[in-house]
């Protein structure tokens, strides 16, 4: 899946969630502290450190192997060993949560896979439940 706009506010990355069941869009905030990853969902705008596509890119390149996305709203526990859980935890390259605001720090498995993937960096699956993610 190709990435339509140009991850500006102006011009966002136009996606939708694995299953396809929902459209959303992402943006570049480079003037934010830290610089942010907006994802905007309906009335909803959540944010994930803008490293997050380099990291989880090359922490899948590392992986090297189909990894499930797992993904989860903050206040419920991430499966282990899901993209979801690697996006919120201590090991990871910023020691926690990529998510910046406290309350909508989940999901980074919903949605960062896809911009992966429309960037050309990853392979997603697009099942009505449990997908996986790999790198290229």
């Amino acid at each position: 899946m190709e990435a339509k706009g140009t991850g500006t506010k102006t011009d966002p990355w136009q996606l939708k969630t694995p299953p396809g069941s929902s459209d959303y869009e992402m943006y570049r905030d480079e003037e934010a502290d830290p610089p942010t990853l907006v994802c905007v969902v309906g009335k909803t705008k959540l944010g994930y450190q803008l490293r997050c596509i380099e990291d989880l890119a090359a922490m899948l390149k590392k992986h090297g192997d189909w990894m499930p996305l797992g993904a989860a709203d903050e206040s419920k526990p991430a499966a282990d060993g899901t993209v979801e859980a690697w996006g919120r935890s201590p090991d990871n390259p910023v020691g926690g949560f990529y998510g910046v605001k406290k309350g909508l720090r989940g999901r980074f498995g919903m949605y960062v896979p896809p911009l992966l993937e429309a960037l050309g960096l990853v392979e997603l699956e697009h099942n009505p439940r449990n997908n996986r993610v790999r790198a290229i």
